[in-house]
């Protein structure tokens, strides 16, 4: 697995210019998929319905869902094995962007421009399908490639619209695990995490019109799932344009 001191070494090495091979890149997305990414924590007995409507979601290939186990919950009898103080300061920045009053799981952020209460899949299904509906003017877009190739995880962006500047950020991601929950409110249950989020960076910025970015594939590789590429507006804006690429 992936370890977080390994990632700091990807910010150390710095990026490079690249050039995107035409295949091997994002592998079966919609042009523009939507990104749901969940806050969630395996100590908080609401979640689970959450946790299991993510994995639904992770099958569709016009969705990007990441969960991001948060740490705040694990005074209460369960420390979460895959709890970082990153993915609770990640859910702060949002809870600032979107004027929450509070933080609460499980939590799920739509394309980085709104949110709703995770288990409630009605209410989530309704955004998702308007955010994919939505006009240019609504729903900037700015194409995004990845691939894995040579040592390198390559990304490749085009600006058709995006209205700021943006930060590009690495996501790598086991996309399933099972965990036996011996203390707290969940337990005796066995979970089912899906899309776990291992580390997020910030590997560049993009101003547009286009841009090639390029870290090397270690360690990135070492999750058992995939790696998501997100263009971000600053300061925890809106998400412009994603894409993601499998490591299994």
């Amino acid at each position: 697995m992936i370890t977080r001191r390994s990632f700091s070494a990807i910010a150390a090495a710095g990026l490079a210019a690249a050039s995107l091979p035409r295949s091997g890149a994002a592998v079966g997305l919609s042009p523009r998929p939507v990104v749901v990414e969940l806050f969630t924590s395996q100590g908080c007995s609401s979640c689970p319905p959450a946790d299991a409507y993510l994995g639904r979601l992770a099958a569709r290939d016009d969705v990007i869902a990441l969960a991001y186990h948060i740490d705040y919950w694990d005074y209460i009898g369960w420390p979460d094995p895959f709890a970082d103080a990153a993915f609770t300061a990640r859910q702060r920045a949002y809870q600032h962007a979107l004027g929450n009053r509070t933080l609460y799981t499980p939590q799920m952020v739509i394309d980085g421009a709104v949110d709703a209460v995770g288990s409630d899949s009605r209410a989530v299904d309704g955004i998702i399908r308007e955010r994919l509906a939505a006009g240019s003017d609504d729903r900037p877009v700015v194409r995004v490639e990845a691939s894995l190739s040579r040592g390198e995880l390559r990304a490749e962006i085009h600006d058709t619209g995006m209205p700021g500047p943006a930060d590009v950020l690495a996501v790598a991601y086991d996309a399933h695990h099972k965990t036996q929950i011996r203390r707290g409110e969940n337990t005796g249950l066995s979970l089912e995490n899906f899309n776990v989020v291992r580390a997020i960076r910030k590997i560049g910025e993009f101003h547009g019109p286009g841009r090639s970015l390029s870290v090397p594939a270690k360690p990135w590789t070492e999750v058992e799932g995939g790696i998501a590429i997100l263009v971000q507006g600053a300061e925890h804006g809106p998400i412009w344009g994603a894409t993601r690429v499998l490591t299994v």
